[in-house]
Parts: C-alpha cells; structure tokens; sequence
C-alpha cells in the first residue's frame, strides 16, 4: 500500500483529460513560445550592453559581467530541480509562478541604480527561471495530441535555437537606440501574457502533487557544487585559471561536492535529482550527443564573432548581422523535421545533423584573414540545416520511453548538461584559441629574420615607402597575430568538426523504438 502512495501515477481524473486542439492548442503554444523565447534570449542579450551598464553603474567591464555570470550560475543551480519542484508544485504552478517572478525581477534589474543591485535581482531572476525552458517543453508535449508532438517539439526547438542568435542583436539595438534598462523592461508584457494565458488554459490539467522530503544534503551539494564549477568556468579564463589560488579552489569544491552529490542522490530514498534517469540507455546516450554537440556548436557561436570583431576589425553590429544566418534555415527547417519524427530514424535525423555540422564546420576552418563577408556567411547559412535536426530528433531520442510523470526530471536534467556544456565551451574555446594563437605566433615569429628572404623582402619593402626598422617590425608583428589568431580558429574548428564526426558514431547506441516523447505512459 505504501508503495502505491510513493507512485507519481496520474489519477483518473487527470488522466482522462483529452489534448488541447484548435485555438486553444494555438494560444498555448504562442504563451509558451514567447515565454521560452524570453528565457533564452535573457541569458545573451545583456552580453553586448554590459560596456554600457558598466559605464551607467560606474563599475569596470569586468565588474559588469558579473549580471551576466550572477544569473547563469542561479539558472544552472536550479534547472536540475525542475522535477522536484514540478513533482512538489505541480508542473503548471511551478512554470507559472516562474514566468511571473521572472517579470517581477526583470523589472527590478531594469530600475537597479548600482552594480550590487542588478547582480542581486540578476541572481534572483536566474534562480526563478531553471524550471521555465524545461517545463515549457513538458507543458507542450503533455497538451498535443500524440500524433503531433513531434511539431511541438519543433515548434519548442525554434524558439530555444532562435533566441540565442537574435539576442545580441537585439540588445545592441535597444542598447544604442534607447537604454540598456528596457533590455530587462521589455520581459514584462511578454511574461505577462505567457502567463496569463498558460494559467488560463492549464490550471485545471495540473499535474499530481507528491508532498515528498525536502533532500536538503542533496540540496546544499548541488548549489556548492554547480556553483562553484559555474563560477569558475566564469572566471577561470580571466584570472589564468588554475594559478589562480581562489580558480583551483573552487575546482576542487566543485569536484568533491558533485561526486559526493552523484553518490548521496543514488543512495537516497528522495532524490532532490533523479539521476536514477541515466540508467536509461536513450536518455544517457541522447544526453551525451546533445552534451558535446552544444560544446561544439556554442563554441562556434562564442569563438566565430571574437574572431570578426578582434581580428578581423568587424563592428558589433556587421558580426552580429554575419552570425545570424544560421536561424534561417533553422526555422525553415523545424517544422519539416518536427513532421518526421514519427515517420523516420531518428538516428538518421541526429546523423545528419551532425554530418552538416562537421561539413560546415571543416569549411570554416580553411577560411583565411582574407575572407569576405560573403564567403563567411554561407557556411553559417547552411549550418542551420543541421540545427533543425539536432535539437528536436536528440530531444525526441532522451525523453523516448519515459513515462509522463518522469518527463519534467528528464527535460530539466538534460536543458542542465545543455547549459553546462555551454559554460564550459565558452571557457575552454576561448582558452585554446589564446593558446593556439600564442603558439602560431610564435612559430611565425621564428621565421621574421634575416636569414629568411621573404621575411627581408617584407621588412624591406616596408622601409621603403618610409618606415623606420621598429616600425616596420610593429607592423609585422600584427600582421603575425593577424594570421595567428586565424589559424587558431582553423584549429578550434577543425577540432570541434572531428568531435562532430564521433558523435555520428556515439548516436547508433541509441534503441528504437523511440515512439511519442512523453507517450510512454499510456504503455
């Protein structure tokens, strides 16, 4: 009898509630987009206004970052909560009440008048956002009906790749063109509205509420543990990380907390995390390929418009306008692979996307400094084709086989590693791209002496029209990190085509059937 009470399964009444169809599917899916679309494109669009509020709130740039570190270490701490706190809530409260706090403390970042209150209501805004990208999925997969919940997926897919893209853009324009408060005020009448509308529609479809024991070792581990790792990952590159005393000290907090973390949640009869997840061989092998492919695809994202900008002498805006290409196809896309769920491989679909992404991303690796905007952007055009069978088959592939009750754990645990991976990318890429361009820099610079004659010819004809010798040798020297920091991201590329190349291999483990995500409950 106790065991049944301990069970997460649906009662009858519950159960019995159909799928939403018409306007009433249509409206959900736009609440549920917009406030997803809001969520992700937060975390990029104060990247490019952190000069600007810097300047505004009278700190350093470096300071300034921390609006930006302060709310990605809240949101990772608290994604991998998602099914807790749906489980102890009930899916349609818990995104609910995220939505509305996430308006609440938008526009308290937006009124912040100094540096320590916008990272406070930045932390804050992350802690209350963890559940929203994860529980938007849940909400959309648990309302279609069965035969298209591989559009909702799609449809959930293109708000999650377009966001991220445009967000930059869209920071940098309303930062120019009216202040970087209204970065944080526009939230408020798109969250309002998701909200409104998904209490409206859902609120009695909630989801059955388990007032189960707060894991609080568990609880304490995760937050030391992911934020320490967070906030070194943050920080690491800049304080030259581990000969860093504080970089090595939260490495080492971060390792023990977490292994004692995995331990105490496959011991405890109630896990704040139900790592218990990964015994499933589709939703360990899904995760993995989805891990590293967001490792190579946010590295693209972080090392490609550095690259333009830094080296290149691109403005903010011409990067910006070189980075976007990618939704395109992306959009266009979605929906065509969101129809073949059902219908193909899924293992073809992921494949695929990762053949146009190591295609595309060995062609970017043989670019030269010489490239032109043209050249540039048709790489980054195709790559979208491969983004609109990523996200969605891998996503179809994780939550394949699990019962609806588990669905909220699985998309909160794998919307985690899909941060993580971000974060760590975004150190580790721009790490090897400073140490690679040192390395090239040096091995070119062996090659400017005299016994070299097309090094003399150069520095000879740079004296020539009236340069004296250490002039001449100033100008070489950036031409050499010119081509050194260029063949840097040849090497970076080429690295993330081969890993690339090898999930191609790690996505064959997968095993169908891989059905309706979130159907396996009716089985």
């Amino acid at each position: 009898m106790a065991a049944a009470t301990d069970t997460d399964a649906l009662p009858p009444a519950t159960a019995a509630k159909p799928p939403l169809h018409g306007g009433a599917l249509a409206l959900l899916t736009l609440a549920i987009a917009l406030s997803t679309f809001m969520e992700v494109l937060d975390i990029t669009i104060v990247n490019v206004s952190v000069p600007t509020i810097a300047g505004s709130l009278s700190v350093g740039v470096s300071e300034g970052t921390w609006a930006i570190s302060s709310y990605s270490l809240a949101s990772a701490i608290v994604q991998p909560l998602t099914g807790w706190l749906a489980r102890r809530f009930g899916e349609v409260r818990t995104f609910t009440a995220s939505v509305t706090l996430f308006v609440v403390f938008s526009l308290l970042c937006g009124l912040a008048t100094s540096m320590p209150m916008l990272v406070l209501f930045r932390l804050l805004q992350g802690l209350v956002s963890g559940p929203m990208v994860a529980l938007s999925m849940t909400l959309l997969l648990a309302n279609y009906p069965n035969e298209k919940k591989g559009m909702a997926l799609a449809l959930w897919a293109m708000t999650v790749i377009v966001a991220p893209i445009f967000g930059p853009i869209l920071g940098g324009w309303i930062t120019d063109n009216y202040s970087w408060h209204w970065i944080f005020f526009i939230n408020a009448p798109v969250g309002v509205l998701a909200a409104l509308v998904v209490w409206t529609l859902l609120r009695d479809r909630e989801t059955p509420i388990r007032k189960v024991p707060i894991d609080r070792v568990g609880l304490v581990l995760l937050a030391i543990g992911v934020g320490s790792l967070q906030f070194m990952l943050d920080n690491g590159n800049d304080k030259d990380w581990f000969s860093s005393p504080l970089i090595t000290t939260l490495g080492i907090v971060a390792l023990v907390c977490l292994t004692f973390f995995v331990a105490w949640e496959l011991t405890d009869a109630h896990p704040v995390v139900d790592l218990s997840l990964f015994r499933q061989r589709n939703f360990r092998v899904g995760v993995i390929a989805l891990s590293v492919g967001m490792f190579g695809f946010f590295g693209i994202n972080v090392i490609y418009p550095l690259w333009l900008q830094t080296t290149l002498g691109y403005t903010a805006e011409w990067a910006g306008l070189a980075t976007a290409p990618v939704g395109i196809l992306a959009v266009v896309f979605s929906p065509l692979a969101g129809r073949l769920i059902g219908k193909s491989d899924l293992r073809i679909m992921v494949s695929f996307a990762f053949m146009v992404f190591a295609f595309t991303t060995h062609w970017f690796s043989t670019f030269t400094a010489q490239a032109s905007f043209d050249q540039l952007i048709w790489p980054r055009l195709i790559q979208g084709l491969g983004v609109a069978f990523f996200f969605i088959p891998l996503n179809q592939i994780i939550l394949s086989g699990l019962p609806q009750h588990e669905i909220a754990s699985a998309s909160g645990l794998s919307n985690f590693f899909r941060t993580i991976a971000g974060s760590i990318s975004t150190a580790v890429s721009v790490t090897l791209w400073q140490h690679r361009a040192d390395y090239h820099h040096a091995v070119l610079s062996e090659q400017v002496t005299h016994a070299r004659p097309a090094a003399e010819q150069w520095l000879g004809a740079l004296q020539s029209v009236g340069m004296g010798q250490a002039q001449a040798l100033a100008i070489t020297d950036q031409t050499i990190n010119l081509q050194a920091f260029t063949l840097a991201v040849n090497d970076l590329f080429m690295l993330f085509s081969g890993l690339f190349v090898a999930m191609i291999v790690l996505v064959w483990w997968a095993r169908p059937p891989f059905g309706s995500a979130g159907g396996a409950a009716a089985h």
